[in-house]
């Protein structure tokens, strides 16, 4: 029981953000916006941009992303930033300055940057096919008053769809980068559980996992309320 103490108190005098448990779900969040902020938009460009060097570039990114482990990723970055570059260390002390921060989260979210990208698009060129955007074009709208108010909102729902097991995958699904980069997230403590057979802990974990896939799972419904007027959430 001391081990999940540890797991998900903070330090004394701390607040409850600066235990193992809320530095990895600072760290799945900021994966996830970056991600999402990324993503999003680049998808939306590579769709209106279809079949050209954009587009292609685009689509080889995301391919990349999708097909590459995250500790793979981070081994590169690794040796790149911190091997021949020297801009970062290898091993991280301080985590108190945001910049700390930026790498690990960049590798633990690139694939679902490339997942969320290559959706987005897929998403805009289907919703492009659309009657009521052809109706659009020929009342003379916009290029930009057509993507934003007739378009974007139908092609965001399959991406909102993922968004939710994506943020519990991204707190979750930290182990191997939080060993990677040194983190003193909840994943390498999980992984340490494990080990010493501490099952108090990894049951107590699990369960609170469940929950957040639940909760994330339960917030993406609602949302659906707000992109698409046709579903009433009740």
């Amino acid at each position: 029981m001391a081990g999940a103490r540890t797991f998900f108190e903070p330090p004394k005098g701390k607040a409850i953000w600066e235990s193992r448990f809320g530095y990895s779900m600072r760290l799945g969040l900021l994966a996830l916006v970056l991600a999402a902020v990324a993503g999003i938009p680049l998808g939306i460009l590579a769709a209106l941009r279809r079949n050209t060097i954009f587009d292609y570039l685009a689509l080889l990114v995301s391919t990349i992303g999708i097909s590459v482990p995250s500790f793979v990723l981070a081994i590169f970055l690794i040796i790149v930033l911190a091997g021949h570059l020297n801009i970062m260390k290898i091993i991280q002390r301080d985590w108190s300055s945001p910049g700390a921060w930026l790498v690990p989260a960049i590798a633990l979210g690139f694939g679902t940057f490339a997942y969320i990208m290559r959706l987005t698009r897929n998403s805009m060129l289907e919703v492009m096919g659309q009657e009521y955007v052809r109706t659009a074009k020929a009342k003379g709208l916009s290029d930009r008053v057509i993507v934003t108010r007739h378009m974007l909102r139908n092609a965001l729902i399959p991406v909102m769809t993922i968004m939710g097991p994506a943020l519990a995958g991204l707190i979750t699904g930290s182990f191997i980068i939080e060993t990677m980069f040194g983190f003193p997230g909840s994943g390498r403590e999980y992984v340490t559980a494990i080990g010493n057979r501490d099952y108090s802990m990894i049951m107590g974990t699990t369960l609170i996992y469940a929950l957040l896939i639940v909760l994330a799972n339960l917030t993406v419904d609602i949302l659906y309320g707000f992109l698409d007027p046709r579903i009433k959430v009740r």
